[in-house]
C-alpha cells in the first residue's frame, strides 16, 4: 500500500521534470563555455573532472567510468596531456599499467575565473534555503544522481 501523502500529484511530477531537463541543458551550455574559454571541449572538460576527482586513474578505468572505448580513452588523455592538465606516470610494480594522475594546480589556474564565480553564486543561492529544504534538495539530487548512474550503466552495458 502507498503513502498517499508522499507521492507528488502529476502536475508536480511534469514540472519538476520540465526543470530537470531545463537545469540538464542549462548544465551543458555552462560547461561547454568554461571549456571553450579553456580551450577544450565539453566532453574532455567533463571526463577532467573525474580525473582531478581521483588520485589516480588507470585508462581502463576511466574507459569503465565513461562508456568511452580505451581508444578513445587515449586520445581524451593526449589532448589533456597536452594542455599540461594530466600526467603519465607508469606503474612501478606493473611496467604495463600506466597510471593518469591530475594536475591540479594548472588545472584550476585554467579554470580559476569561472569556477570561482560559479562557487560565489552558489552559495549564495545556497544561503537563500533553511536547513530542512536544504535537506529535501539533497534527497532530490542524491537520488536522481544515483537513477541517472542507474541508467548510464544500464545502456553501457547493453
Amino acid at each position: 500500500m502507498t503513502d498517499k501523502s508522499k507521492e507528488a500529484a502529476p502536475s508536480s511530477v511534469a514540472s519538476l521534470t520540465r526543470l530537470g531537463r531545463q537545469i540538464s541543458d542549462a548544465t551543458i551550455f555552462m560547461h561547454q563555455a568554461i571549456a571553450r574559454n579553456a580551450g577544450l571541449t565539453g566532453t574532455d572538460h567533463k571526463y577532467l573532472r573525474i580525473v582531478l576527482e581521483s588520485e589516480r586513474i588507470t585508462a581502463g578505468e576511466l574507459a569503465r567510468q565513461t562508456g568511452l572505448t580505451t581508444g578513445a580513452v587515449t586520445g581524451l588523455i593526449d589532448r589533456l596531456e597536452k594542455k599540461e592538465l594530466v600526467r603519465r606516470e607508469l606503474d612501478q610494480r606493473d611496467r604495463r599499467k600506466v597510471w593518469i594522475l591530475p594536475l591540479r594546480e594548472n588545472a584550476d589556474r585554467l579554470f580559476e575565473n569561472s569556477h570561482l564565480d560559479l562557487r560565489e553564486q552558489v552559495a549564495r543561492l545556497i544561503a537563500t534555503f533553511n536547513a530542512e529544504e536544504i535537506r529535501a534538495i539533497e534527497r532530490y539530487l542524491t537520488a536522481s544522481v544515483g537513477i541517472m548512474n542507474q541508467i548510464t550503466r544500464k545502456l553501457n552495458n547493453q
